[in-house]
């Protein structure tokens, strides 16, 4: 279908236009083919976005599978005709309903109750139709719901964000692009309140739909979107009899029933819902008035779902909120204020919107009692599946309070060498809700985050690319040797970070699974912790105590965090005790405590009171039919003897291993492959590995998306339901395991003598498909996965090419100052080349030697980088090959404060390379090389020098940079050195061009002209030289 001249449609003719919003036309037509008439809706842009093409497709998709695939006539669902093609989008045919949306029906005047009650009641069985298709529409409001003014006959249209699975997982995002309309949102459709999305949420948003077609306004009004979550999340809204005297109080419980905060304490049933609106609308035909009763009586689900909330940690959320409270309080003042109101924990009000942080530079000038608050680790601890996550995710509604961030990564167990891979995933949390703002906000954010960095960016960038999404190309930076390049990285991060740790928005990070966190990591936490003033931050570190020990790089970096001063506090989470798992299984199975004790004994028995454990226990039960809804009687029963019998393991990830055996082989082939990449992964790596369309991987997939063994990470996973999913461009659709031990289990299942096989074909399948910048983007995970299978690798061709990637990741793991990655990279490297390496493949061996070499030092390793060092010499053929691990030999000296070593090692490499110096200079040593330099540039003008060309010859290079190494040491203990050391690079910089190291080279001099020659005027010229070489040839 194309679109014709004057927006007209192609087999169309357009009576009349319904809607135009910002992304969306809505007409009546009448289609040419058999003169029907239908309503179209297609895409406003000519461009759409992928995003739009989804919910299109999804729109289309949930309504024909409700109205055929389940051969039903709801009546009160919209009729989809067809969905086709139409430039770069589509466009929705259906049925024409000739009715109106509630919102225009209403007009914002609270209706009659008479009415309302009709109303309601038909609403309520189209949810009760959509429960029983495991449908959740996700968008329920007036606007969305259609009504015919004559008969007053409703009908639910836009399921463009509805899902088919029975729970979602919504991700924080910020709020101008969450997914629905904010105001009636859900709490758990916020992504801030530690709950799945499942058919309840449709409830709440009812409740709101509700409360304004009986009160004529929202129940919460605000023009700042922060402002509706908080309200959602943590504020009651005004009792609906209390606002329209005329709403019966029954029906004003009614609706607070629906708009509860949690889930659990809403109608759990559309027909529960349902009974207490006919028994109101009965009362009102007979009576005119409704007189109150028991609401809820009739309310009970057949859906089988285990309770999110929060069992027997009520102490460890308290502590974890107190301390959320002393990082984000600057005084006891502000403390006692927000906690001001008994009975609520949260405050009724946000703070308001500041527009400028207090910059970083002012925090240490607080007055006295006012100072600000300093940062702090707090550790939650525990044995895996404990509830640690859970826990950390309770501290969402106060951060939305203070208006502050969280962002949050994960360290995987399978991927322990990529460097900083948790705050690389923290920090692209945070840059993808910094980029949902608005532009006047976003360019707020680019211009802080620029004066913070300087012309430094690129340092960030190298470590978190999406950084380049806000600020833009950065110009490259120079290259620095040795601890240099961490120095700087340290400083730059340090003030990165405090950019977003403000008063007015404070930082909350999240680091899971800290056990296998990598070296950087590690560094940089502490880094954050021990080294910076930063406020208003609060890291949350969880790890399995089971899994670590005193010697463990975790606990010595946390040591070396506690002996710097900074505040760690640690939460250890126990298992649940036998009355919390019978609280558990009770509000399960919706019994009494007496009558849920025996499957609670056989619970706690298997499960040992492990949160994770418990509930995929009881959920394996419902799904082996142990546990059944008796719908004569409506109630749940549980086969005690059958469970017994059942001979079930105790072990978690046998157990777990044992669930995923019940799905499709398809399914489980696809979760192997899906546990090698990681606890994350997306479709098109997987389709890559598996060798499979992302079609049928998609479909392969479904499977473990509803029994929730894998969760979607993103809307995009709904492009592919329909089954004929057709794309060009590069989509993006993201999953994540449930849980560790899923993953582990998914990958208990390849046998053992295939592993590494299976890491080593998935390397080399990603090898292959990947462009050379794509390779680059992930060196770390293709390395890893062919390193994994190392062992099956027997060509030597292979081998080389292996080599050569350990070398790149190698190098790139450097200069993100990820130092231990590092060298394990170049070892593996150094190994495969074998014993001929030197002879047989040079560059690569002495590359190879050159970096181990290098970050062995900068790891603290000397034994290791002497042997390396001396390695090298043995081996190199020229001088000039010999030079850099002469730089990491005399960099090591000066480290290890052994500073005329470090010099006499320079001097005697410098003299290799005609390079000299005087034995024991003298004053006159001095003069002689003052003249000597002055004569080199006598004539001309310190600023002409920036035109001499840059400098290209090996030995001059060599040497300068030789000189650079040693003239801080030489500063230090041997002062005329200093002095003739300076000269001679100014002399080669004279003689052979400019190099980066000619900067400093400049500026030194330049000092000794001031000092020494008493020549002002040319001191000053060669420092603006200075100046003006650096940013033209950085070091």
């Amino acid at each position: 279908m194309n679109m014709l001249p004057g927006g007209a449609i192609a087999g169309y003719q357009i009576t009349e236009q319904l809607y135009a919003g910002s992304r969306t036309l809505v007409y009546r037509a009448i289609r040419e083919s058999d003169q029907k008439q239908v309503i179209l809706k297609l895409l406003r842009h000519e461009m759409p976005t992928f995003s739009e093409l989804v919910q299109f497709r999804n729109q289309y998709a949930v309504m024909r599978g409700i109205t055929e695939i389940y051969s039903s006539n709801i009546s009160g669902i919209i009729q989809p005709y067809s969905l086709e093609p139409c430039g770069n989008g589509y466009v929705l045919v259906m049925e024409d309903f000739g009715g109106i949306s509630l919102s225009q029906f209403t007009q914002g005047y609270p209706l009659e109750i008479a009415t309302f009650l009709a109303i309601a009641i038909q609403v309520t069985d189209i949810l009760h139709h959509l429960y029983q298709h495991r449908v959740i529409h996700k968008d329920i409001k007036p606007a969305n719901i259609l009504i015919q003014k004559e008969t007053k006959k409703v009908k639910l249209i836009d399921f463009s964000i509805s899902s088919l699975l029975p729970r979602e997982t919504q991700e924080i995002q910020n709020p101008n692009v969450l997914e629905g309309t904010l105001a009636y949102l859900s709490p758990e459709q916020t992504g801030r309140m530690n709950r799945g999305i499942d058919y309840r949420s449709d409830f709440y948003s009812l409740g709101v739909t509700f409360y304004e077609l009986l009160a004529g306004k929202l129940p919460f009004q605000s023009d700042d979107p922060m402002e509706l979550i908080h309200c959602h999340l943590a504020k009651n809204a005004r009792l609906l009899h209390e606002v329209n005297s005329e709403v019966p109080v029954v029906l004003s419980q009614i609706v607070a029933k629906l708009m509860a905060k949690n889930a659990e304490d809403r109608y759990q049933s559309a027909k529960g819902l349902k009974h207490d609106l006919k028994t109101c609308l009965h009362q009102w035909k007979q009576t005119g008035t409704i007189a109150e009763f028991a609401i809820g009586q009739e309310d009970r689900s057949d859906r089988f779902i285990i309770p999110e909330k929060l069992y027997g940690r009520e102490t460890e959320v308290k502590m974890l909120l107190q301390a959320f409270e002393r990082v984000t309080s600057r005084s006891q003042a502000h403390t006692s204020r927000s906690q001001a109101q008994p009975g609520n924990a949260y405050p009724e009000a946000l703070p308001p919107v500041h527009q400028e942080a207090e910059p970083p530079s002012m925090r240490s000038q607080a007055e006295p009692g006012n100072e600000a608050p300093k940062s702090e680790l707090m550790l939650v601890a525990g044995f895996s599946g404990i509830g640690k996550t859970a826990v950390v995710n309770e501290v969402h509604k106060p951060i939305v309070r203070q208006r502050g961030y969280f962002i949050k990564g994960k360290y995987d167990q399978f991927q322990r060498n990529i460097p900083f891979s948790a705050f690389v995933q923290a920090f692209r949390d945070l840059m993808a809700q910094l980029l949902g703002e608005s532009n006047d906000k976003l360019q707020q954010w680019r211009t802080k985050i620029l004066q913070a960095v300087g012309e430094n960016g690129q340092v960030i960038i190298d470590v978190i690319p999406e950084l380049e999404l806000i600020i833009g190309k950065q110009p490259s930076v120079p290259e620095l040797s040795g601890s240099a390049a961490q120095n700087r990285f340290n400083l730059l991060f340090q003030k990165f970070i405090q950019v977003f740790t403000t008063k007015e928005h404070p930082l909350v990070m999240f680091l899971d699974d800290l056990q296998w966190a990598d070296s950087a990591s590690l560094n940089l936490l502490k880094l954050l912790l021990s080294e910076t003033e930063t406020g208003y931050l609060l890291v949350l570190g969880a790890y399995r105590d089971n899994e670590v020990f005193p010697a463990h790089p975790l606990m010595l970096t946390l040591e070396e965090i506690k002996k710097a001063a900074a505040t760690i506090n640690t939460i250890t989470l126990a298992p649940l005790h036998q009355t919390d798992i019978n609280q558990l299984v009770a509000d399960t199975l919706n019994c009494s405590k007496e009558l849920a004790q025996p499957l609670t004994d056989l619970t706690y028995q298997k499960t040992k009171g492990n949160p994770f454990f418990a509930t995929q226990f009881l959920k394996a039960l419902y799904s082996d039919r142990m546990i059944t809804f008796n719908h004569q009687e409506h109630h749940w029963e549980c086969d005690i003897t059958q469970v017994k019998a059942a001979a079930l393991t105790d072990d978690v990830v046998e157990f777990m291993a044992a669930q995923l055996q019940k799905l499709p082989t398809e399914t489980q082939e696809m979760l192997k492959l899906a546990a090698c990449i990681g606890n994350s992964f997306d479709l098109t790596t997987l389709a890559i590995v598996s060798e499979k369309s992302p079609v049928d991987v998609a479909a392969y997939l479904w499977k473990a998306l509803q029994s929730g063994l894998i969760l979607p990470i993103s809307e995009t996973y709904k492009f592919f339901q329909s089954g004929d999913a057709v794309s060009t461009q590069e989509i993006s659709v993201p999953y994540r395991f449930l849980h560790d031990r899923v993953q582990q289990a998914a990958y208990s299942l390849i046998p053992e003598d295939r592993k590494q096989l299976t890491h080593l074909t998935i390397g080399q399948l990603l090898l292959g498909h990947a462009s050379e910048t794509e390779r680059q983007a992930r060196i770390f995970e293709i390395v890893n996965q062919l390193n994994a299978g190392i062992e099956q690798i027997s060509q030597s061709a292979d081998k080389l090419e292996l080599a050569q990637l350990n070398l790149f990741a190698g190098q790139r793991a450097l200069s993100s100052v990820a130092y231990e990655p590092a060298l394990r990279y170049a070892n593996i490297g150094i190994d495969l080349l074998g014993d001929t390496a030197w002879q047989a493949r040079y560059d690569l061996a002495l590359a190879l030697h050159e970096l181990a070499a290098e970050v062995a030092y900068l790891c603290g390793n000397f034994e290791l980088m002497n042997q390396l060092i001396d390695d090298v010499l043995q081996h190199a053929k020229t001088l000039l090959d010999k030079v850099k691990v002469y730089d990491v030999k005399i960099q090591s000296c000066g480290a290890q404060n052994n500073l005329q070593e470090a010099i006499d090692t320079a001097l005697s490499v410098l003299k290799l390379l005609d390079v000299h110096f005087p034995e024991s200079s003298t004053q006159a040593d001095i003069q002689s090389a003052l003249e000597e330099t002055f004569a080199l540039w006598c004539g001309k003008s310190p600023a002409s020098l920036i035109e001499l060309p840059k400098m290209t010859a090996a030995e001059p290079l060599a040497a300068i940079q030789l000189l650079s190494v040693i003239l801080p040491f030489a500063y230090q203990i041997a002062p005329n050195l200093f002095i003739l050391i300076t000269l001679k690079q100014v002399d080669l910089s004279l003689k052979y061009g400019n190099t980066g190291f000619s900067s400093d080279a400049y500026a030194c001099y330049g000092f000794i002209l001031c000092s020494i020659v008493c020549n002002i005027e040319a001191g000053f010229q060669f420092g603006e030289l200075s100046l003006a070489l650096l940013s033209d040839l950085p070091a």
